[in-house]
């Protein structure tokens, strides 16, 4: 189990460049594209997220993960929650393996309980920009996420745009995080904290 630690901003449309350019200047690189496809699993009764948890399986370059976080806290743009990810073979959920590696006990009841009803609820399909962001002793990943989230609701296909800027702290000082959060929309006005993560994006949108 780790914590995630990570400030997620929303990014207008229109400074998706300016926010490419200032880490472009931070880090003197262009940052690596990666398209990810991400399935939201729960039952039709929503257990997980009633248990305030979300089951995701992401399709990356490299293989597939499947993952399981919980809500955990979020203010200013910080979110703050348990994490639990494991490489799978293929294109399945190995929920045996998830709970195995769940030690949380209510995580892990959670899903042992959700196993055998879960069902695909939301997408979210978005390229990725990333850049290694040092400060000091403190290493951030910082990426510029653009797509959309899509549900299925009735025969009908629901959409909303994903446009948001992620800084997540890898290792150090969590001060580091709200240091570069800072310059970031001091450069970019527009840019403010967002609260809301995608899953709960996509549970909205299947609410709407």
């Amino acid at each position: 189990m780790s914590i995630e630690r990570e400030i997620k901003l929303a990014l207008p449309a229109d400074q998706i460049e300016a926010a490419t350019q200032f880490f472009v200047a931070h880090t003197g690189k262009t940052g690596i594209k990666v398209a990810l496809s991400n399935d939201y699993f729960d039952t039709p009764a929503l257990t997980l997220a009633k248990s305030l948890g979300a089951l995701r399986l992401r399709k990356t370059p490299h293989g597939w993960l499947q993952t399981y976080k919980t809500v955990g806290s979020a203010e200013g743009g910080l979110h703050r929650r348990h994490e639990w990810e494991i490489p799978v073979a293929g294109e399945g959920l190995e929920i045996d393996a998830l709970v195995a590696a769940c030690n949380d006990a209510a995580s892990a009841d959670a899903l042992r309980a959700a196993a055998p009803e879960l069902i695909e609820l939301f997408s979210t399909n978005f390229t990725r920009t990333l850049w290694h962001v040092v400060h000091g002793d403190t290493e951030i990943e910082a990426a510029i996420d653009q797509g959309e989230i899509t549900a299925e609701v009735e025969g009908q296909t629901r959409r909303a745009p994903i446009s948001e800027i992620e800084l997540e702290l890898k290792h150090g000082d969590e001060a580091a995080l709200h240091a570069l959060q800072a310059e970031l929309t001091a450069a970019l006005p527009g840019v403010a904290p967002d609260d809301v993560s995608k899953a709960q994006r996509g549970y909205r949108l299947r609410e709407r």
